[in-house]
């Protein structure tokens, strides 16, 4: 058997075999059991995680992905008009608004279309949808009333969302009924006074009884919505687990499915709110509630995967809802600013107007582009989709932010007012930047779920190291790659994904991802694992990584639109080569800052001035006029 020396290794002088040997001694040392195989690292298909290795992988990003086929196309088809048309004639928003809840009518109207059980299948009472049919319907939703949305969305989306993805044959076929015909409510049941991002944390317990028949759950939950009207209830408590192969026992979170008519289960009285007012949200309260064991959704003890994969699971439906948002608002935009005449000029003919709804409109197209590839990728059996899912809620909730204020300030006065709609939209979008993930906490675990899987290469070179005889391939490939990249050669091509028209935009974003991919790589190399604690940079990596993918999921869509020649496509071309330039300007600023002495100097500045406000209890408190 052919076997090359470590001090052989050590001679290798190419700058990448340099830069690599410095990386392997900058990595967290790895065990391995003499004689064992040395383990694998698992394919991620996810474009995102991917960037951070400064890598490509296209696999969920081109084609622009179409997964319906002419009879799915024509079943939600045949939802659009009867929907839309029930939201302007029988809903109305502002009314909702103003009662703080739907009326009976309305409530039974959205029963009877089946808009609670979208993707409950047939069988069991619902609509049957898939992943993209349902963002259909959420496209539409959004448009007239995120109240009701959330009424509806905080019902199916995560709701029963746990018997959907983990429920038994028997907890399906007793609830999903309930849930889709039966007009009853549900509600997802996770936070608590003293754990909001940090879930793990919660106190709720559920103590199984002697018999082993039941739990006997108690503890309290904050800010549910649905949570005063809702009698199904997902609710996430900590269990005592014995560990299998130590005995030892210790707290883990486990999932459970509460019915209302236990007993013990009560609401205190609905939230005052700033916006999304239509729907009920209210504390709840457990006391010695007994749960049949039979109503633990997935495994004990799993309970915590169970709540991050509902939520990731639904993500994607808050981008297609918040694009319906967009193109209400824009639209409400673009007809002020088509009549509405100043200094003897339309508004739409100043151009700083003109900017207004360009950019607009093209927060709007990503936004959208990025829902539908999302929901395509599930559609088409993909499991890597969670940092992508994760970028769509903070990208769409952000983007609606700004596409209805620059609305109100096209209207101006008027937009103002609430006859206008906007200001109560504006009110119902703030919540979105924080539920189901505060974007703050989504930004982290992009980045860090992110360098973790940009780390476990640097490991797998590392374990290679320890048997290279084994592993020649995989060290001479490292090592050849970095060589050439340190001569400006061998980054990322998306020449061969792209319509000709879009090539030069295609250069740029490949020039990002690669870039991208070297700060991951210093970064991992300067901070070694402290780096979770350095968020003024994880920021600065997330935000480049929403840039890159909105940029690679637009130059997906577009290419598609002039590839089949849509009446589109000039229109989407404009916009795929105008978000190349700001996205790739914008991520080179934020790269800039990861390595740049003066930006961390400031960095520290503004930690340092935290601490005082912090120690002052509030704003420190300056003269400006010596009194």
């Amino acid at each position: 058997m052919l076997r090359i020396s470590q001090s052989f290794l050590r001679k290798i002088q190419s700058p990448g075999a340099r830069e690599l040997r410095r990386c392997l001694a900058a990595t967290p040392q790895v065990k391995v059991e003499e004689g064992r195989p040395e383990p694998q690292t698992a394919k991620n298909h996810s474009f995102v995680a991917n960037i951070f290795r400064g890598e490509l992988e296209t696999s969920q990003l081109f084609p622009y992905p179409s997964v319906l086929d002419e009879e799915q196309r024509e079943y939600i088809g045949s939802f659009i008009d009867p929907v839309t048309k029930f939201m302007t004639e029988v809903n109305d928003a502002a009314k909702n608004d103003e009662r703080g809840g739907l009326d009976e009518a309305t409530a039974n109207g959205f029963w009877e279309m089946g808009a609670f059980a979208l993707q409950v299948p047939a069988e069991l009472g619902g609509l049957g949808l898939n992943n993209t049919q349902y963002a259909r319907m959420c496209e539409v939703m959004g448009a007239y009333d995120l109240g009701a949305g959330i009424v509806l969305g905080a019902h199916q989306s995560i709701g029963f969302k746990g018997i959907l993805m983990y429920g038994t044959p028997e907890q399906k076929k007793k609830y999903l009924p309930q849930v889709s015909t039966g007009k009853v409510l549900a509600a997802f049941c996770l936070t608590e006074p003293g754990s909001g991002s940090d879930a793990a944390s919660i106190k709720t317990r559920a103590v199984k009884s002697p018999d082993g028949k039941h739990y006997i759950l108690n503890g309290s939950k904050i800010w549910i919505s649905n949570g005063g009207v809702a009698d199904l209830l997902t609710v996430f408590a900590q269990t005592e687990v014995e560990d299998p192969k130590t005995g030892k026992k210790k707290d883990k979170v486990t999932a459970f499915f509460v019915e209302r008519g236990f007993g013990g289960v009560t609401s205190g009285p609905p939230e005052g709110k700033m916006g999304i007012k239509a729907s009920n949200t209210a504390e709840v309260f457990f006391e010695d509630v007994k749960i049949p064991v039979e109503n633990v959704i997935g495994e004990v003890g799993n309970g915590f995967k169970v709540a991050m994969n509902i939520l990731n699971n639904g993500r994607f439906g808050m981008s297609a809802t918040l694009s319906g948002t967009m193109r209400a608002c824009i639209e409400k935009a673009t007809e002020h600013a088509t009549q509405r005449v100043q200094f003897g000029q339309k508004l739409c003919e100043f151009k700083g107007i003109q900017e207004k709804l360009a950019r607009m409109s093209m927060l709007h197209y990503a936004t959208q582009s990025m829902a539908y590839m999302i929901s395509g990728n599930m559609d088409s059996g993909s499991v890597d989709y969670h940092l992508e899912a994760a970028i769509s809620k903070v990208f769409a909730s952000e983007c609606a932010w700004y596409v209805c204020d620059e609305s109100i300030q096209i209207l101006g006065g008027m937009g103002f007012m609430k006859a206008a709609g906007l200001e109560r939209v504006l009110r119902d979008l703030r919540i979105f930047r924080i539920f189901e993930g505060a974007n703050d906490i989504l930004r982290l675990f992009v980045a860090l779920t992110g360098i973790q899987y940009a780390g476990s290469h640097l490991k797998e070179l590392q374990r290679a190291f320890k048997n290279p005889a084994a592993n020649l391939g995989l060290i001479f490939q490292e090592s050849s790659r970095r060589a050439v990249r340190s001569l400006g050669f061998g980054g990322v091509d998306l020449s061969g994904h792209v319509h000709p028209k879009l090539q030069p935009a295609a250069k740029q974003v490949a020039e990002c991802i690669t870039l991208f991919g070297q700060a991951v790589e210093s970064l991992l190399i300067k901070y070694n694992k402290n780096i979770v604690e350095e968020q003024f940079l994880l920021n600065r990596l997330a935000d480049a990584a929403i840039d890159i993918y909105a940029m690679s999921v637009i130059l997906s869509r577009a290419s598609r639109a002039l590839s089949q020649e849509l009446p589109t496509a000039d229109h989407e071309l404009l916009m795929a080569e105008s978000w190349a330039i700001e996205g790739s300007e914008r991520v080179k600023n934020n790269l800039r800052k990861t390595n740049s002495t003066a930006f961390l100097e400031m960095y520290g500045k503004m930690s340092q001035q935290a601490r005082n406000i912090c120690q002052a209890g509030g704003i420190v408190h300056t003269n400006p006029i010596n009194v």
